[in-house]
C-alpha cells in the first residue's frame, strides 16, 4: 500500500468513523473515549461570557469537535452521556451548572440541539467534510451552529416572544458561531498535520 494512503488512514481522514476512527477500537477504548469526551465538554462549558438569558460558552465548539473526531454514532452518544450527567445534577453545564431545570429553562432548546449537532458534523465528516477539505469542515460546523441557534431561538421564543428571542438568543451568537466554526476547522487541520508528521 502506498505510504501516502497509509498516512491518510492513520490520521483518520478517510473512512466512516470520524477523524479518530474509533470504530476500529475496542469497546473499552470507546468507553474511555466517551468519558474523556464528556470531560472535554464539561471543561468547555466552564469557558463562558455571562449573558442574559443565555451565556456565551465554548460548548458548541466542543460539541462540533466531538462530532468531527468521534464520528456520528459515538459523537452523538458522547454528547448524550454528557447531557445525562447534567440531568442527574453533575456540574457539567455552563458555569458548573447541572440539574433538570436547565433543560426546561431558557437554554433548553440549545441543549436539545447538541446531540443533533454532533450527529450532523459527524455524518458530514464521514462523507469527507474533514481536514482535507477545510472549507467543508468549516461549513459543516457552521451548519451545526446554525441548527443550534435555530432550535435554541425557537424554544426561547415560546418563553419571551420571537422578536426578543432573536435579539437576545440568536443575534449575539452569530459572530461567535462563525469564529468557533473557523477555530474548529483550523483545529482539525492542525491535528491532521501533527499526525502526519508523526507518521513521517
Amino acid at each position: 500500500m502506498p505510504h501516502s494512503l497509509t498516512s491518510q488512514q492513520n490520521t483518520g481522514l478517510i473512512g466512516h468513523a470520524g477523524a479518530l476512527r474509533l470504530n476500529e477500537k475496542s469497546l473499552a477504548f470507546k468507553a474511555g473515549a466517551v468519558v474523556l469526551g464528556t470531560l472535554f465538554l464539561a471543561v468547555a462549558s466552564r469557558i463562558e461570557v455571562p449573558m442574559v438569558p443565555v451565556p456565551v460558552t465554548m460548548q458548541t465548539f466542543a460539541v462540533a469537535m466531538i462530532g468531527a473526531l468521534y464520528g456520528a454514532r459515538l459523537g452523538t452518544l458522547t454528547v448524550l452521556a454528557w447531557l445525562g450527567e447534567a440531568m442527574i445534577g453533575m456540574p457539567v453545564l455552563a458555569g458548573g451548572a447541572g440539574g433538570l431545570a436547565h433543560f426546561a429553562g431558557p437554554t433548553g432548546g440549545y441543549l436539545a440541539s447538541f446531540p443533533l449537532m454532533a450527529l450532523l458534523v459527524g455524518a458530514l465528516t464521514e462523507r469527507g467534510w474533514n481536514a482535507q477539505r477545510p472549507f467543508l469542515a468549516f461549513t459543516s460546523m457552521l451548519a451545526a451552529n446554525a441548527l443550534c441557534l435555530a432550535m435554541g431561538g425557537l424554544w426561547l421564543a415560546g418563553m419571551i416572544g420571537l422578536e426578543k428571542a432573536i435579539m437576545l438568543g440568536v443575534t449575539p451568537f452569530i459572530v461567535g458561531a462563525i469564529l468557533k466554526s473557523a477555530l474548529g476547522a483550523a483545529s482539525l487541520v492542525a491535528l491532521s498535520r501533527t499526525a502526519k508528521r508523526g507518521d513521517a
